[in-house]
């Protein structure tokens, strides 16, 4: 196809492509799929070689959010049945983070509920990144904790915090539909604050919440504006309670064609595959790994993911390898522009739990793959690490 020729070639490059090429990646059939997956591989091989970065999310205080976020189990007036826990302590958050590190975890990433942190949090928070940097050498920490005031991205930065993630999650136009309680210009503030506070910044999105191909165009796009190192991608999980419960959208072909755009827009940028990916790609997963060069490993915020064996099992059994601490994630490039290593993390609400085989017919929702998180962090239970 001259389409993908021109968008690897464009990819190389780290030439933009436009709105409309970006629109004709999601138009593609199902016939073409391979072919798509292979051109966008090829970006991927160039810039990020067959190396996959994992991540380790630690929720630090889960449930009770103020904010009413419709994809989100944690919101307000949620009736999903997620575990409800106020702060972690510091020790309690870096034993729950140096599971992920055993586990072959090279980013930490803390995240809490709620719409943005005290001061007081800056400092619990600054504490426990620093018990955790302490006890785990060499790992990186990311902080996820809403929207930002002055100087708190600058706080976090000297405690030793790597990198901020806050998510766009969909285009401006259709943000009023997700979220009243507040704004994109929100999101884009706290984005371009971590920025600023030499941070680095890593922004995503949910896809499957009901929107148009051109909303998901017009989100990457303002990601690729807003330059983050690294772009999660979000498959919503309709949690039953929240607003969302019956949006199930997505096909392991469509999820597959978003990444390979994602990949295009965002050539030389770490790109995520985030929460949902177990319940959406399901067994096409290892396909998806020639197009994103991050995971998380294990659970997720508030829903269970596949177990963390699974993970390193299925990126051996596809031809790729772990990346190391040692490793550089970002091209040269960019981490020479002033970019710390890597990205952030960013998983939404969003997860699921690889289950056994189903009668259902694959084109029918798969509510037995979501499975609230009961383990871990704020739990008496090991972790899915």
């Amino acid at each position: 196809m001259d389409l993908l020729n021109t968008l690897v070639d464009k990819g190389l490059r780290r030439e933009v492509p436009t709105r409309e090429e970006a629109l004709a990646v999601l138009a593609t059939s199902d016939d073409d799929l391979l072919d798509v997956v292979a051109a966008a591989g090829k970006v991927r091989r160039h810039w990020f070689g067959r190396r996959v970065k994992l991540n380790y999310l630690v929720n630090l205080k889960s449930g009770l959010c103020p904010e009413d976020c419709s994809y989100c189990s944690q919101r307000l007036g949620s009736q999903a049945g997620i575990l409800k826990y106020t702060w972690l302590k510091p020790d309690q958050a870096s034993d729950a983070a140096a599971a992920g590190v055993a586990g072959g975890a090279k980013r930490v990433c803390l995240v809490a509920s709620g719409r943005g942190p005290t001061d007081r949090d800056v400092d619990r928070v600054s504490e426990t990144i620093r018990t955790i940097k302490e006890k785990n050498e060499g790992v990186e920490v990311c902080a996820c904790l809403g929207l930002l005031s002055d100087g708190q991205a600058e706080r976090l930065r000297q405690a030793g915090a790597d990198a901020y993630n806050h998510n766009l999650n969909t285009s401006e136009a259709t943000y009023g539909e997700i979220t009243t309680t507040h704004t994109y210009a929100d999101r884009v503030d706290t984005v371009e604050k971590a920025h600023a506070a030499g941070l680095s910044a890593c922004s995503g999105l949910i896809a499957g919440m009901g929107e148009s191909d051109e909303d998901l165009i017009d989100v990457v796009f303002s990601l690729r504006e807003l330059d983050p190192d690294s772009v999660p991608v979000n498959f919503l999980i309709p949690v039953e309670g929240t607003p969302l419960a019956k949006e199930w959208n997505l096909t392991p072909q469509r999820c597959l064609r978003i990444l390979a755009m994602v990949r295009f827009v965002c050539p030389d940028v770490e790109v995520r595959i985030a929460g949902g990916r177990e319940v959406h790609l399901r067994t096409m997963q290892p396909l998806a790994l020639h197009l994103a060069n991050s995971i998380f490993l294990g659970d997720y915020l508030t829903t269970e993911g596949q177990a963390g064996k699974a993970d390193l099992e299925m990126i051996a059994d596809a031809g790729f390898e772990v990346e190391g601490t040692d490793q550089v994630t970002l091209p040269e490039h960019r981490a020479a522009g002033g970019c710390h290593d890597g990205g952030g993390c960013g998983s939404d609400e969003s997860g699921g739990v690889c289950g056994s085989a189903s009668e259902a017919r694959v084109d029918e929702p798969r509510t037995d793959l979501v499975a609230v998180r009961r383990r871990g962090a704020g739990t008496d239970l090991a972790p899915n690490a």
